[in-house]
């Protein structure tokens, strides 16, 4: 698995939560030194999936794409590619950028970040984008030659019905291209520590959904994925069968990924790396750093090989070794998110009392179920399941 983060954006959204920069900069520069660590860290084992995320990886010309691409393929081994994905705002997918990211015949799964096709949401959040441009973005995908595409929306937004939710879907839904849709991510707006939403939440600027009216614009949502296909496969994400995400379920089996760019993390099944949450550092750390020793892979692990770093002169970040109780509430968190749930014989030993006492009691309460040797988050578990996992910490 590879990351690449693109951190820039026209401006910041008000929910947004991760390290993004307004307006363009030093693209190029930037560009310059994602190359230049992906020469630094190879070589890596077979990429079986590649994920371009941000901040808005479309702000990228097809030609700084391209650039990118060449230095994957000549660092990489990707002669086991399964998926290849890049996110994409509405308002950067013209009909020409659709196809000219088609043609760098690399792409094979575009995620578009629609988040509402209502004008009034849209503005609540900050968007640039207009309901007109989101409707257009994912016919002009389809037209450039996508067949998977995943769009992204929001629901319990400020002032948002339950009748306002639906309007959303039945928008997607009336999409000439919603043939080519085969993957939804549906979130709930969460409120972000540092995010502008905070900080209007605090001024008294905007009022959330209450927590009935987002229980049923959920239900609502699984009514809809019924009637035309979409199989759920993890608390917020749903696909047409055998489209779910191969990227985004590698994170929550906690398959071990390289991260590319500023703030990126890295995961090698023991340790967890990420890159410093600064642009113009990680550029001028790219320009002056040399390949250094390669960590060394724990003994029978099935990792990838990461350049070391700032002890070499290398580029700045940090990193930590996980606990096994880290590693096993980290497992927790993530499996209960996914309809699979938790497989009982991955559990060491040492917590697996703790968890089956503390499973029983979310038994009775209808939570969950043990099912062929997992522990399976029921409907209303699965809508719960933060909740859940924390509990079930050690």
């Amino acid at each position: 698995m590879l990351y690449i983060h693109i951190p820039y954006c026209h401006h910041k959204c008000t929910y947004c939560g991760f390290y993004s920069l307004a307006g363009h900069r030093d693209i190029d520069g930037y560009v310059d030194a994602v190359c230049r660590e992906i020469e630094l860290r190879h070589p890596f084992s077979p990429v079986r999936t590649v994920y371009f995320g941000g901040g808005t990886p479309t702000l990228l010309s097809a030609t700084q794409l391209g650039r990118i691409v060449r230095a994957l393929r000549d660092n990489c081994d990707l002669s086991q590619l399964e998926e290849t994905t890049i996110e994409a705002n509405p308002e950067n997918l013209t009909p020409e950028y659709a196809e000219s990211l088609a043609n760098l015949g690399f792409f094979n799964r575009i995620s578009i970040g629609i988040q509402s096709f209502n004008d009034k949401e849209l503005k609540i959040l900050n968007r640039v984008h207009n309901s007109r441009q989101a409707m257009d973005a994912i016919e002009n995908a389809a037209k450039g030659g996508f067949t998977n595409i995943s769009v992204d929306l929001i629901m319990g937004l400020p002032y948002q019905t339950v009748e306002g939710w639906k309007a959303n879907l039945d928008r997607l839904t009336d999409n000439a291209a919603f043939s080519s849709v085969k993957h939804l991510s549906c979130y709930e707006l969460t409120v972000e520590p540092g995010s502008i939403l905070e900080r209007q939440l605090q001024r008294g600027m905007v009022t959330l959904c209450d927590d009935e009216t987002v229980g049923d614009q959920y239900q609502a949502l699984q009514s809809w994925c019924r009637v035309y296909g979409f199989e759920q496969y993890e608390i917020s994400n749903y696909c047409r069968p055998g489209f779910h995400s191969r990227h985004n379920s590698r994170y929550w089996d906690r398959t071990p990924y390289v991260g590319i760019g500023a703030a990126a993390h890295s995961f090698d099944g023991q340790r967890r790396r990420w890159n410093i949450a600064d642009a113009e550092a990680y550029i001028e750390g790219c320009r002056t750093s040399r390949a250094g020793t390669p960590f060394p892979s724990p003994t029978g692990a099935r990792v990838p090989s990461w350049a070391s770093n700032s002890r070499n002169g290398v580029i700045p970040h940090e990193e930590e070794l996980l606990t096994a109780k880290d590693a096993y509430n980290e497992y927790v968190m993530t499996s209960l998110r996914t309809v699979r749930g938790i497989e009982i014989s991955k559990i060491d030993k040492e917590y697996l009392p703790q968890l089956l006492e503390k499973t029983e009691i979310f038994e009775k309460e209808g939570l969950l179920t043990i099912v062929n040797g997992f522990i399976v988050p029921t409907a209303t578990g699965l809508l719960h399941a933060d909740g859940i996992a924390e509990r079930m910490f050690i």
